[in-house]
């Protein structure tokens, strides 16, 4: 990823665990009166995380966020397209990113995301090509077996 640094440096940068304890525990304090800023640096930190589990969560208070607070939804565009990639979730990711770069075309952060994103899908597509094609091959040989023995009686 070094070429893409600073930019997308949040792909890789998790939170201490004690940094996001300071977060859980203001999220928590606010119980169900939580405000929309702690919400949100909570699920940034959760989005950073190395945990699918809190990657998840992050995504979750992130979207709800985009969908009730309309005046925060450009700031949620980007974590919601960084924990979508880090979930591997990539048609969500390129989605997220892709709305945020039309409204801000110059922005390097969501730029250098979506290479990241791109060279992803790259590279599982290959990956599935080449298991495909191991697929098909062992097929023709198990096909080819099977024929030979039928042809034999």
């Amino acid at each position: 990823m070094g070429s893409n640094l600073p930019y997308a440096a949040d792909a890789d940068s998790p939170l201490k665990a004690d940094e996001l304890q300071v977060l859980r525990a203001q999220y928590e304090k606010e119980g169900y009166y939580v405000g929309v800023q702690t919400k949100f640096n909570y699920a940034w930190g959760l989005i950073k995380s190395t945990s699918r589990s809190e990657q998840q969560e992050g995504v979750r208070l992130l979207s709800d966020i985009f969908r009730n607070a309309p005046e925060r939804r450009r700031e949620c565009l980007y974590y919601l397209a960084l924990g979508n990639y880090k979930l591997g979730n990539y048609a969500e990711a390129r989605r997220y990113n892709d709305l945020l770069l039309d409204h801000e075309p110059a922005n390097l952060q969501a730029s250098s995301l979506g290479g990241l994103i791109d060279d992803k899908v790259a590279k599982e597509g290959l990956m599935g090509v080449a298991i495909l094609s191991g697929v098909a091959i062992a097929a023709g040989v198990v096909g080819g077996m099977l024929f030979k023995g039928a042809k034999r009686r």
